[in-house]
């Protein structure tokens, strides 16, 4: 435990010799800096919005297809009928089937996936997988495109690097942008592919500054402030 204190003390220290919010360029140089474990780590992203989710006018959520991925293996669950099975494994899906999954979804609570794509002809039996999925931020749902009959299309862009983002009840937006051995050119591109989306969905009810800071970290960094402004200036 000292020997990480010890670490992470270092990584103030380098931090505190930064004046105030970095741009984002200096914020991706950072972020891999203070990327020291012995582990690829994650490069997370955490956007602090103006809105109140309490209003479902204000929910913001939606998905983004980043150009290189978040380097991470993602494991897709596939539920839907049989005629529709065959397309699903062809494209990838790690588990396929209906009736088997959910059983063990219900009586074993196995959730070793990450995301579950449905059939619209098979939701009513996946909706009874709600108490289980829906606090794990898993139940399928057609905003976020992984209610479809294209399940083909769906599976690949989710392997390719499709995510699903949701504010939390503080109004903040967290997710991961890649890998600390991503280079700094697939970072910017992949967190500039985020923001854009995160601006186009803006709600009309929404007053204000919209998006009121940006930080980025790795897995076991400490975050890194964002030049709100010159940042969102570049996407422009």
């Amino acid at each position: 435990m000292a020997k990480k204190g010890k670490r992470y003390r270092k990584l103030q220290e380098m931090l505190a010799a930064v004046e105030g919010p970095v741009d984002l360029d200096t914020g991706i140089d950072l972020v891999k800096r203070s990327a020291t474990a012995k582990f690829d780590e994650s490069v997370d992203i955490d956007v602090r919005l103006g809105v109140d989710p309490r209003h479902a006018d204000q929910m913001v959520r939606g998905t983004a297809a980043l150009p290189h991925g978040t380097g991470k293996e993602v494991r897709v669950l596939v539920l839907t009928s049989e005629g529709k099975q065959a397309e699903a494994k062809e494209a990838g899906a790690d588990y396929v089937g209906l009736d088997d999954y959910i059983e063990k979804i219900q009586k074993q609570g196995w959730v070793d996936f990450d995301v579950v794509i449905a059939s619209p002809d098979v939701m009513p039996k996946v909706g009874r997988l709600g108490r289980v999925l829906g606090p794990r931020g898993l139940m399928p749902n057609p905003k976020s495109g992984t209610v479809t009959m294209d399940i083909a299309n769906a599976v690949k862009d989710v392997k390719a690097g499709k995510i699903d983002f949701r504010v939390d009840k503080t109004g903040i937006l967290h997710t991961a942008v890649g890998k600390a051995s991503f280079s700094p050119e697939q970072l910017r591109e992949n967190i500039e592919a985020f923001l854009r989306e995160v601006l186009r969905l803006r709600p009309s009810s929404a007053k204000g500054t919209y998006v009121r800071s940006i930080t980025l970290s790795s897995t076991m960094g400490p975050g890194i402030a964002l030049d709100r402004s010159e940042t969102l200036a570049a996407l422009r």
